[in-house]
């Protein structure tokens, strides 16, 4: 059994690796036993260890999300399996490849009441591209090449848009452990194997030239870009913007906000505070949208695409439905980069626009006001995210925690000309595995990688920090402390009677001194600006885990981000005449 076994395994493990996996994070359990062991001797593998599958899962997510290229997981039988589902489920929205093999009793073994089993079969159901029971190991040639077949028909799901989640099922009869001296035998590249070769898919010319005509004929249009990772497609982009006559709305994670294209006139990252105003959204109002990328972090934004009567061309690489507006006319599959390119073509140049510049006017008169929130003396929890960009090192990561931290930055973190590459968990939105996802990325990057996550999150994903202790990784966490819920203070729920700060407030009164002590973690606390700037250069050059605390008032983070919305509702009564803005005062403010 030891040989069936051995070349089995052996030549499944072996075959991911010749199709280009590197990363297998493994949750140590009885029943993988022969998969981790072979794993763990192959030279080709980086090898991490995480005794929380829910932590693990996530930590493979990051990993991914930082090249493309899929993770594997691999866990015993039982509900250890079951853990890997949050990560699952956000893999799958967010289209980030990922590999799951979770180990299993053999079917003699299965509802019958053994320990450690239950029902694995299609775990994830919709959560997964594609799930198989894989056969009992056999020694035989035939068997030998299918289970290399079948890795090379996961690395290619897996990765085929739309990425995402393949399931691999591995029955195991004891005994589990393999031949470490016959397993060399298949660690070679004399076995037989199967090429896969993924291309992309590109528009046909006559409908290019349709979508371009259409452009050509517009003059109120605005390209909205979302979440769209591992395309480079800026200067096509903005070459686009700018022959049309188009603004770019840009989403903070679109990357669009940190880059050096051309034309960068045409960005705007303050949309978030101004179309909450229907005096702003009245005279912006376009004919055309182009939305590229997932769905944008700012429910302004969202509001104003379903809001308007234009006609929307939603462009998706990944053949999916992105589109809860329920307002697009068109939908286009095909590669966004290349759509870029080729539609890039076909553009006529129609010089000054008086549309975009109204984008860029108002943008520009935000910026300012937004800008006294920066300048201001106190610590509010908005500075943090307009100042980030100042703090953090050229060429880094930045990943943004969800609730208020990816809320704020989307409203405060404007154009740099650092390359800042920022990542977050925008697929089901949720707070769990945000400090797992990214030690993922930091551990699968040469950058500097820091995180701005809040207490919740924090609290949530704690397991995370013996990951970070055992693979001695290197991670800057700043802590937005509030001391518990903040986003629901901007909900109905905390205008209603009743328990609300006992159901959603939910203070905790905890510091992470004591945690971070327990992980060897190196930690300071921070209640004003300059203390925030002083922890950031303190920790900047060091390694390791590295927590800032910043201590904020939730009651008073509600109020000062209302205050901001005063400020800017109070300004635009002062305009004159919004939808004339060559005779209104915002263009004077704008201009002086």
């Amino acid at each position: 059994m030891s040989i069936e076994l051995t070349s089995y395994t052996a030549s499944f493990v072996d075959e991911l690796a010749r199709s280009g996996i590197v990363n297998v994070v493994i949750s140590p359990g009885s029943r993988s036993t022969p998969l981790a062991y072979l794993f763990t001797e192959h030279p080709k593998f980086k090898v991490w260890v995480d005794i929380d599958e829910r932590s693990a899962a996530f930590f493979a997510l990051g990993m991914a999300k930082t090249d493309g290229n899929p993770a594997v997981l691999l866990c015993t039988s039982g509900t250890a399996a079951a853990n890997y589902l949050p990560a699952v489920t956000e893999a799958r929205i967010s289209r980030v490849p990922l590999i799951v093999l979770t180990a299993d009793r053999p079917h003699e073994l299965r509802d019958v009441g053994a320990p450690q089993a239950i029902d694995q079969l299609d775990l994830y159901s919709k959560h997964a591209k594609w799930f198989f029971d894989m056969p009992l190991p056999e020694g035989s040639e035939a068997m030998q090449r299918f289970v290399r077949e079948t890795a090379n028909r996961v690395v290619a799901t897996a990765v085929s848009e739309p990425a995402g989640v393949v399931h691999l099922n591995f029955p195991f009869r004891e005994p589990l452990i393999p031949d470490f001296s016959l397993a060399q035998q298949f660690f070679s590249t004399d076995h037989p194997t199967v090429a896969v070769y993924q291309g992309s898919v590109r528009l046909e010319t006559n409908v290019l030239y349709k979508l371009a005509d259409r452009l050509n004929s517009v003059d109120r249009g605005i390209i909205v870009c979302g979440q769209v990772d591992h395309i480079s497609f800026e200067e096509d982009l903005f070459e686009i913007a700018s022959k049309c006559g188009f603004p770019i709305l840009a989403d903070p994670l679109s990357q669009l906000r940190t880059c050096f294209a051309k034309h960068q006139q045409f960005l705007i990252d303050c949309y978030d505070s101004f179309l909450r105003f229907d005096e702003i959204t009245q005279a912006l109002q376009p004919e055309l949208i182009i939305r590229i990328g997932a769905m944008p972090v700012s429910k302004a934004l969202t509001q104003f695409i379903q809001n308007s009567s234009a006609e929307q061309i939603v462009i998706d690489g990944g053949n999916g439905w992105r589109e809860p507006t329920g307002t697009a006319t068109t939908m286009v599959y095909c590669d966004e980069a290349k759509f870029c390119h080729d539609l890039n073509k076909w553009i006529e140049d129609k010089g000054t626009s008086t549309y975009v510049k109204k984008w860029t006017d108002v943008n520009r008169w935000i910026t300012k006001i937004l800008g006294k929130v920066k300048d201001s003396g106190y610590l509010q929890e908005g500075q943090i995210f307009s100042k980030i960009a100042d703090w953090l090192p050229d060429e880094c990561n930045l990943f943004a925690g969800n609730s208020m931290v990816i809320r704020n930055l989307d409203t405060h973190f404007h154009h740099t000309n650092k390359q800042i590459r920022i990542f977050g968990n925008r697929g089901a939105n949720g707070i769990d595995g945000t400090v797992s996802t990214a030690l993922g990325v930091a551990a699968n990057s040469d950058l500097p990688t820091y995180l701005i996550v809040g207490d919740l999150s924090f609290i949530h994903d704690l397991n995370s920090l013996i990951l970070a202790k055992m693979n001695q990784l290197d991670l800057f966490i700043i802590i937005i402390n509030n001391d518990g819920g903040a986003i629901f203070s901007f909900l109905p729920q905390a205008s209603a009677p009743g328990q609300f700060e006992k159901l959603f407030g939910t203070p905790h009164g905890i510091v992470f001194s004591g945690v971070i002590d327990m992980v060897d973690g190196k930690y300071r606390r921070a209640y004003t600006l300059i203390d925030i700037e002083e922890g950031i250069q303190h920790f900047q050059n060091q390694v390791g885990l590295r927590v800032l605390e910043v201590i904020t008032d939730r009651t008073k983070s509600v109020s000062d981000r209302q205050g901001i919305l005063d400020i800017i509702a109070g300004e635009i009564k002062k305009a004159e005449d919004i939808q004339q803005p060559k005779k209104s005062k915002l263009r004077y403010r704008i201009g002086h």
